[in-house]
């Protein structure tokens, strides 16, 4: 069972996604993309983040490198939870083209394969104005080519607003 799980900034997608995996009775590893570029806001939202995590979780940072990640850790019983796919997309295309192509083939390739279930964390960016420059304008229309080929994959896909989750596509339970 792959799942996508989308929402705006502060939606409470991360949480549900959390919620997920802890009512599961699988092994969960979570799979972190995030990159501390700063020493204050991005720390703070990665601390966060570690702070509501159980213990018991095992954690794989890849930055880049997701599919690869996904490949390695994807068992038949575990729960791999991916947050965030939007971060992961920001660090491959500010790593260049070439990269962008190849993490980002790598990544379906390894959804089409893994076992197990994998539950992925992603902001939906593509319902506001178009941004000015053209790196923000590339983004957001990655963003949501990505979405678009992630859920075509996925069995269940989410909406989060306000705290409130919307199954999309597939059952619910």
């Amino acid at each position: 069972m792959h799942e996508l799980i989308l929402g705006g900034a502060r939606s409470g997608k991360s949480a549900h996604g959390e919620a997920l995996a802890a009512q599961s009775d699988c092994a969960v590893t979570y799979i972190a993309t995030a990159q501390v570029y700063d020493d204050s806001e991005m720390r703070s939202r990665i601390e966060a983040h570690q702070v509501r995590r159980p213990d018991h979780w095992a954690l794989v940072e890849a930055p880049l490198a997701l599919g690869d990640a996904i490949a390695c850790h994807a068992r038949a019983d575990s729960l791999l939870l991916v947050d965030c796919l939007t971060l992961w997309l920001t660090n491959i295309l500010l790593d260049g083209d070439a990269r962008f192509v190849q993490e980002r083939a790598s990544l379906m390739e390894a959804l089409d394969t893994a076992p197990g279930r994998v539950v992925m964390v992603s902001n939906e960016v593509g319902q506001g104005v178009v941004p000015m420059n053209a790196l923000s304008r590339r983004f957001v229309d990655e963003a949501g080519r990505l979405h678009q080929a992630l859920a075509s994959r996925c069995e269940r896909v989410w909406w989060v607003v306000a705290g409130l989750p919307q199954c999309l596509k597939g059952d619910r339970a």
